[in-house]
């Protein structure tokens, strides 16, 4: 079994609707889910709790209850275990990435969601675990060109010392809708464009978590291009 931390030091970055919407993806690819709510919140369960499928797909809990909990999932035979961590206080947040395999850190496109991933990525660093870092709530391209607050994000992120996953989520009302019916977007529309997002940033955090390929320390020139009139820009795959 595998684990993965989704983890944000700020709110308000879409940590639930990432950690929440991988999940869902991943028991829709066939590998067996679940997801541990360590967040005081509880907005994950707010949003599982009332699907049909309920039992055994996500568990509340707390961070001095993780390792315990993972332990118990590795033996139900579960593929994949993902937490959706408080955000504070630390203490709490190490507990959770302690136990994971790999740490996705979610950030807003903005200075201080950035300034959050940083701090998060240094916790990551500190317990010498593996990290990636996405982007969430993006705004959409325009003829093609990246918004500006995009394109300084990931030049910004070029320095924060973890790779930057080659899929960013874009601000999109449906992942909303989703969330009010208690569904994924993949449930809500197969074929739309934040489908896709998510299911492209399943299949790479799957592949790195399961040691099928490694995540190089990206810099904001190794992605595809430049935005129009920006030298030394970039463009997301998904743009």
């Amino acid at each position: 079994m595998k684990t993965l931390a989704v983890m944000s030091r700020k709110g308000g970055a879409g940590k639930t609707t990432v950690a929440v919407n991988l999940m869902l993806a991943a028991r829709a690819s066939g590998v067996k889910a679940v997801l541990a709510d360590a967040d005081p919140l509880r907005s994950a369960c707010e949003v599982l709790r009332d699907r049909d499928e309920v039992a055994g797909l996500f568990f509340e809990t707390s961070a001095s209850k993780l390792f315990a909990l993972t332990e118990a999932c590795r033996r139900s035979g579960a593929d994949l275990l993902i937490i959706d961590t408080p955000a504070a206080p630390e203490a709490d947040v190490a507990e959770a990435v302690k136990v994971a395999d790999l740490c996705l850190a979610v950030s807003r496109p903005s200075y201080l969601d950035l300034a959050a991933a940083v701090r998060s990525v240094a916790i990551i660093q500190r317990l010498g675990r593996e990290g990636m870092i996405v982007l969430n709530q993006c705004a959409t391209p325009r003829n093609g060109v990246e918004p500006p607050s995009v394109v300084k994000a990931f030049e910004a992120l070029r320095f924060a010392g973890l790779p930057v996953t080659p899929v960013a989520l874009r601000s999109r009302l449906i992942y909303q809708t989703a969330f009010a019916q208690m569904r994924s977007v993949l449930e809500i529309d197969q074929k739309g464009a934040a489908s896709a997002e998510v299911r492209r940033l399943f299949e790479h955090v799957w592949r790195v978590i399961t040691g099928e390929a490694r995540a190089p320390l990206r810099t904001a020139n190794d992605d595809l291009g430049r935005p129009a009139g920006r030298p030394g820009g970039l463009v997301l795959r998904n743009a």
